[in-house]
């Protein structure tokens, strides 16, 4: 999820990798899988828009538990396309997978799939026996990077996140690796207020994350700044997300709940086995 410096990546392109790793950016506590405020089959849609203009849609999505090497594992998705306007300048066709222990302790595997005008297949394995993380794109392997404690990848730590009970003027710090490097998710707390956005009305708190690392992250984002707000309720629904970046200002907002009652269990699992080197 992390970018590394792509010199023909265009402005609008870098404010999309932008979002991708935004949303994915809060840290998190310790949780029980009782209390989470998530099931699988809710999926939330959000409008993108750069400055004045829409530019696509992103949708965050809780599968169905899944299985890897016999242990069940939380599944998230998270999509995003261009419309036709922003196709003109940059095309993206993203899909990013993680999956989480069933207890939110640490990440297990994580995908990224980019179909759009930059190409890239990602496979990140955590080895928790050897402490060990290994990236692959295209099936070939870079050196592993040692592991200090849980981590968690890009897009599940959002939804671990999710699952604190946010208190304003707490902050919070975690690691989180794409495979490639670390990045101390640092950030705070702050009380919100009432934000209205096309999926409803919705009484917040604002998360304020250190944009530092990943300003590092993102050619040229030096000094990128980035506010979240979330509903002040048990679901801890991303509500919007406003950021102002090198290339200008970007703003994700809510506007479709789907699956907010829990679905009849799932007849079977995915099984999915990591390779080994």
């Amino acid at each position: 999820m992390l970018s590394q410096s792509h010199k023909s990546t265009s402005p609008l392109g870098k404010v999309l990798l932008f979002f991708a790793f935004a949303l994915a950016l809060w840290p998190s506590l310790n949780a029980a899988e009782n209390n989470a405020p998530f099931h699988p089959g809710e999926e939330l849609t959000f409008n993108l828009r750069w400055g004045l203009f829409d530019v696509g849609t992103a949708v965050l999505k809780v599968n169905p538990m899944a299985e890897i090497d016999g242990e069940e594992v939380w599944h998230f998705t998270m999509t995003i396309r261009t419309n036709a306007f922003a196709d003109n300048f940059y095309r993206v066709r993203d899909e990013v997978d993680g999956y989480l222990t069933k207890d939110f302790q640490r990440s297990l595997l994580y995908l990224r799939k980019q179909e759009g005008s930059h190409k890239r297949d990602v496979r990140v394995e955590f080895d928790w026996e050897k402490n060990q993380v290994t990236y692959f794109n295209e099936g070939e392997a870079r050196e592993s990077l040692d592991l200090s404690g849980d981590s968690f990848d890009p897009l599940s730590v959002f939804f671990k996140f999710r699952t604190l009970d946010l208190t304003p003027g707490s902050s919070m710090e975690l690691p989180v690796t794409d495979g490639r490097r670390f990045v101390d998710g640092v950030g705070t707390v702050e009380s919100g207020q009432l934000i209205r956005v096309p999926a409803g009305e919705f009484e917040t708190v604002l998360a304020l994350p250190d944009m530092r690392d990943v300003g590092a992250a993102f050619d040229q984002a030096e000094g990128a700044t980035l506010r979240i707000w979330l509903s002040d309720d048990e679901r801890r629904l991303p509500v919007r997300l406003s950021s102002r970046v090198v290339v200008g200002s970007f703003h994700a907002e809510l506007v479709d709940i789907a699956g907010e009652e829990p679905p009849p269990p799932a007849p079977t699992r995915a099984k999915i086995r990591r390779q080994r080197r």
